[in-house]
């Protein structure tokens, strides 16, 4: 049953980036008179549709993907001549008319966030030049010198960052040596920050978290430590053990070190701190096993309803923000600084529909957002047979001023199959991978 809901809800966030992403194609060739045989949701044999005019609007077998076959648009196509065939129309028309779909993708990733924040927005405090809460012993941070109570004023060449920004910074740049700029006792030191890959993620991670309160969310993995030494929900966690509690990061690393004695924690409840006694339980909560209270952890915030100017601004931020890190991870898998191990296919977007649908209309609207800003992204790549090697192509015979040999572009488009074809194989391979439990014995976790 949880199969199909989730072939159910991928079908459902898939069929509509694509019918939005072909519908873009489909508009702006109306829009130049362009003639237009086929408008296909999926590939392969037709399974049922309509015509209408000289359009055949049809759903196919494999519901991966989707096309708007434009007359003579194929290399060698024998309706090239027509006056209303694509390569007919002048060359800054096709460049827009092939444009147009990543481009509906794009934006109706920033409708969505713009919604979404109209309607709810957690509004997380994220001042500049964050202070660091907790440096993980041996990490990326702590080998480059970086301590509890450092103030990042600079990374990477951004002046006054807010953690958001460092984060992105961090997670984008594995084995990237970064400048780092902060301020101790009230000196300026200039540090080398070097992230390590993280496997399991798949992004850069250096090992450390900004200073932030940290409070009790609720109860949560089958313990009941917490519950029983009287922490309530919106408690703040002030120290453990006598040692402040900067970081969520921080605390698990304090609960870790003092195992199963009991832990002294002093929080804060209304504005007057409390003590209180309490004796962590080891604990496996969805294959995760350390030293737990029970108590869900979160760093303060607020849900605010945004006004639609500041919705629309927080949502281009993002969007734009997200499509460069995209573009970083694919930098960084160029350089082999990073692996194409953790992409997800078409199995692994299926398992997320369906637990985002579960999660809420609000969680499930995001991750389309997400995906259609992936595809709108994927789509401008310089890849034959993409839409961003359709451009590529059409700048090149701009500049040269003249059409590209048809064997050129016979070429083009058996390279672009070629590799169309690997990535998909890789992507599904991956997918499988992951789903097949490993037969490598699992290491018991150590603590220190």
């Amino acid at each position: 049953m949880a199969f199909l809901q989730n072939v159910f809800w991928f079908l459902i966030l898939i069929g509509v980036m694509i019918l939005l992403h072909e519908m873009g194609h489909y508009l702006m060739a109306r829009l130049f008179d362009v003639k237009i045989e086929a408008f296909s949701f999926g590939f392969g044999p037709r399974l049922f549709g309509f015509k209408r005019g000289e359009t055949d609007f049809k759903v196919c077998a494999f519901l991966m993907g989707g096309y708007v076959k434009m007359a003579g648009e194929q290399p060698g196509d024998e309706s090239a001549a027509d006056p209303r065939a694509f390569p007919q129309k002048p060359r800054w028309q096709r460049l827009l008319i092939i444009f147009a779909g990543p481009a509906v993708n794009a934006v109706l990733a920033v409708v969505i966030l713009t919604g979404l924040y109209m309607f709810e927005y957690f509004k997380v405090p994220n001042p500049p030049n964050p202070v660091v809460g907790s440096v993980t012993v041996g990490g990326a941070a702590d080998r480059a010198g970086i301590r509890e109570g450092d103030r990042v004023v600079e990374i990477d060449g951004q002046m006054s960052p807010t953690w958001e920004t460092i984060q992105i910074k961090e997670i984008a740049n594995a084995k990237r040596a970064l400048d780092v700029w902060v301020e101790r006792n009230g000196q300026r030191l200039n540090l080398t920050l070097t992230p390590d890959y993280n496997e399991t993620q798949g992004m850069g991670n250096a090992g450390w978290a900004a200073q932030s309160d940290v409070l009790v969310a609720g109860y949560c993995c089958g313990v009941d430590a917490a519950e029983k030494a009287g922490l309530k929900k919106g408690d703040v966690f002030v120290s453990v053990n006598g040692q402040p509690i900067r970081s969520s990061a921080r605390l698990l690393e304090v609960l870790e070190a003092n195992k199963d004695a009991p832990a002294k924690i002093v929080y804060r409840r209304d504005g007057v701190e409390h003590e209180t006694t309490v004796n962590p339980v080891w604990n496996d909560y969805e294959g995760s096993q350390r030293w737990r209270i029970g108590a869900g952890l979160q760093t303060p915030y607020e849900i605010v309803q945004l006004p639609f100017g500041d919705a629309l601004r927080e949502s281009w931020r993002q969007n734009t923000q997200y499509a460069g890190l995209l573009y970083k991870f694919l930098q960084g898998m160029i350089e082999q600084r990073m692996s194409a191990k953790n992409l997800e296919g078409p199995i692994g977007i299926a398992r997320m529909s369906g637990e985002a649908a579960k999660q809420g209309a609000a969680n499930f609207l995001g991750l389309m957002a997400m995906v259609s800003m992936n595809l709108a992204v994927v789509n401008l790549l310089p890849i034959p047979l993409l839409d961003g090697g359709g451009i590529l192509m059409l700048l090149i015979e701009m500049l040269m001023q003249r059409d590209l040999s048809l064997r050129v572009k016979e070429a083009v488009v058996k390279v672009g199959l070629v590799f169309i074809m690997a990535l998909v194989v890789f992507v599904i391979y991956n997918d499988i991978s992951k789903a097949i439990p490993s037969r490598t014995p699992p290491v018991k976790t150590q603590t220190n």
